[in-house]
């Protein structure tokens, strides 16, 4: 993935309020429930820092996010990068309301600087599969 790649967008609606989706997208107790179980910490506020390790394949990604902005109820943006390689995104979670019933989630993930090649995680292919697997299959899951 790199700066001149266009953003990578990943929409999906669920059955549910926008208050619920933003507890699930920044309470970590329900993070826990969907995402990352082994986050060791996360409040929506600007500034905030955590970092956690992902092992796959053999290798070892320390997770390093800083929130940069938060609306509550509406979006949540933090950036994401490795310890270990060079590469830096941002995630921006943009809560939609649709109607009564219906919450729309779009993430937008924005490349700030360029991912290594050849290392299987950082292809495009990989984070829409990633992204798709969270929202479109734990994240639903959890919600309804």
């Amino acid at each position: 993935m790199n700066v001149s790649d266009s953003p990578i967008i990943v929409e999906h609606k669920y059955k549910t309020t926008a208050p619920q989706l933003w507890e699930a997208l920044t309470n970590l107790n329900e993070m826990h429930k969907w995402y990352f179980e082994n986050l060791p910490a996360f409040k929506p506020f600007v500034g905030f820092t955590t970092e956690f390790i992902v092992h796959n394949e053999g290798r070892t990604f320390t997770h390093l996010w800083k929130v940069l902005t938060v609306n509550p109820l509406k979006e949540i943006t933090y950036s994401w990068k490795f310890k270990e390689y060079k590469g830096a995104s941002t995630s921006q979670f943009i809560i939609e309301k649709e109607d009564g019933e219906n919450v729309n989630l779009k993430l937008v993930i924005n490349i700030l600087d360029d991912f290594p090649e050849g290392i299987p995680e950082f292809k495009l292919e990989s984070c829409l599969a990633g992204w798709n697997y969270f929202l479109k299959q734990r994240l639903k899951e959890f919600l309804e």
